[in-house]
Formats: structure tokens, C-alpha cells, sequence
């Protein structure tokens, strides 16, 4: 058997899903970009139950209520992990499980996009999942051990988030709160709202795209919603564009810019700069005698 070297030619003809995460205020209208997507083309995986702002559209949705049908879906959209043991999740024993459950899995091949509205809510549902499991009670006193539910927490939040991410051929979006606070240094900082830190600080790293549905202000004193998307943003946003086909500033069109995404890339010695930047010349003004 041969070495399983993927070509280049075979890598560039492989059809390759969007792994990225938007993150905005409360009511900024994060649920409303499902109106710029392909609706036959997109499965609106609803947690939060807060399809009002979507009353209309005309997606496939599905509903889960525990953290148990999270995992179930996820593998089942995602396929099974083979490194994994019979008795774990997201292994081929669970993928078989929940074939048997949920039907043939082909019924998905239709979507091309997955629209997780949120990790927010996710990250609740897990919480309370872990505050019940054995690794959250003292095995000396029996009483229930926070810092363990949070460490099994984190475990699971990001093999979640990490077999999602293996989902090649999809599009996949999670969808998020973004808190605002003050450091103690009186700076401003953003960060994802998920139970736990250690989700919260592994997350951009997961993903291809960490986009922030922000309003901004124009010069002119206008404000608009845009979709922050370079790490080196004005707004100290948190953001990440892996494609390196994005603007700092987009419009915020989650179809639209999904399309950006897929078209062609800039050759990386025209968008990639590893030299320092060259100083700013002095000026001299020599009428006046200042410089």
C-alpha cells in the first residue's frame, strides 16, 4: 500500500466547507443573516428557540433540547472519528447508533451550509450535562465538585466544536454572544459569552473565520452593522480571516460573503508582508523653519 499523499492538483479539486464563527451583541441580528442565505441549501440547527426574527423563512430546522441529541446530530452530520474507541463519542459505534435512529444520512447531502444558533446556548446544555456526570462530585466526599464540571466541560465543548470542524464538505457556522467588559487596566475587551474560559479561548483557533457583527460609525456620524473581520481591526473586535480573501469591513451578508470566501485567492506574496514597516519621513517645512 502506498503512502497516502494527497496531491495538489487532488487537494484544489476537493470540495471544502467554511468553518467560521459570528459573534455580535444581543439583538444586533445575527439570527436574521439565515435571510441572506440559501434557505434550501441550509439547516438552521436552533437551540435558542429564537426563530422570531427568522418567522418565514423557508429553511429545514432541527430543535435540540440536551446536550446528548447535540452530540448525536453533531456526529451525524459530521461522520465518525476513527481514532476514537467504541465507547466514546463521536465514534463509529455512536455514528452507527445514531444511523439507526435518526435514518440514512444521505437525507443531509441536500445542505450545504449548517447554521448553529448558538454556541451560547450550547455551551448551557453541556454545563448542565457535566454538573450530573461522576467527574463533577468529589471522589472523597461525594459533594459535587465545580472545577471538575467545568474541566469536563471544556473537554466537551471542544471535541464538539472540533468534530464539527472536521466536517469537510459543509459550510458550518456558530453563532454567538459577544460580551463587552472592562480590564483592570480600564481597557475595553470583547470575548465570546460561553460557560467556561477554556471554550471561549480555544475557539478562534478551531475555526477559519472569527467575524464580529458590530455597528460601526462612519465619518459622517452614520451607523451601520458591519462584519469586522481582520485580527488588526480599528474596534479591537475580536476576528480572524484564514481565506485571506476578506476586507476588514464587509457588508453584512453571510451569503455574500460566503461567495467572496470560495472565489479566487490573492497570490500570498501580493496579501502576505513579512518586512517591517518603513518609517515615516519627517517632513520639513523650510518657510517656516519647523520640523
Amino acid at each position: 500500500m502506498a503512502f497516502p499523499i494527497i496531491t495538489a492538483d487532488q487537494r484544489l479539486a476537493e470540495k471544502r466547507g467554511i468553518k467560521g464563527c459570528i459573534l455580535g451583541p444581543s439583538g444586533i441580528g445575527k439570527t436574521s443573516l439565515l435571510w441572506t442565505v440559501e434557505a434550501d441549501k441550509t439547516l438552521f440547527f436552533d437551540l435558542e428557540a429564537g426563530d422570531l426574527a427568522v418567522e418565514g423563512w423557508t429553511g429545514d430546522a432541527i430543535r435540540p433540547r440536551t446536550w446528548q441529541e447535540c452530540r448525536d446530530f453533531a456526529v451525524f452530520i459530521g461522520g465518525p472519528n476513527p481514532a476514537l474507541r467504541d465507547e466514546q463519542p463521536y465514534s463509529q459505534a455512536h455514528y452507527d447508533a445514531v444511523c439507526e435512529k435518526f435514518g440514512d444520512p444521505t437525507s443531509l447531502d441536500k445542505y450545504d451550509t449548517v447554521f448553529i444558533d448558538s454556541i451560547t446556548v450550547a455551551g448551557r446544555l453541556c454545563l448542565q450535562w457535566c454538573k450530573g456526570q461522576p467527574q463533577a462530585f468529589s471522589e472523597r466526599s461525594g459533594k459535587p465538585d465545580t472545577r471538575g464540571a467545568y474541566g469536563l466541560h471544556g473537554q466537551e465543548m471542544i471535541a464538539w466544536l472540533t468534530h464539527l470542524q472536521h466536517t469537510r464538505n459543509k459550510n458550518i457556522w456558530f453563532v454567538g454572544i459577544l460580551d463587552e467588559k472592562i480590564d483592570d487596566f480600564n481597557r475595553k475587551v470583547f470575548a465570546p459569552q460561553i460557560d467556561g474560559s477554556k471554550t471561549a479561548l480555544e475557539l478562534p483557533g478551531i475555526v477559519d473565520q472569527v467575524i464580529t457583527l458590530a455597528e460601526i460609525q462612519s465619518d459622517d456620524g452614520q451607523r451601520y452593522r458591519a462584519f469586522i473581520n481582520h485580527t488588526l481591526n480599528p474596534y479591537g473586535y475580536p476576528a480572524k480571516d484564514r481565506s485571506g480573501r476578506l476586507d476588514v469591513i464587509e457588508e453584512p451578508h453571510l451569503g455574500r460573503l460566503m461567495t467572496k470566501i470560495h472565489g479566487p485567492v490573492t497570490p500570498a506574496s501580493d496579501r502576505l508582508s513579512f518586512a517591517r514597516p518603513a518609517p515615516i519621513e519627517t517632513q520639513t517645512n523650510t518657510e517656516e523653519g519647523v520640523q
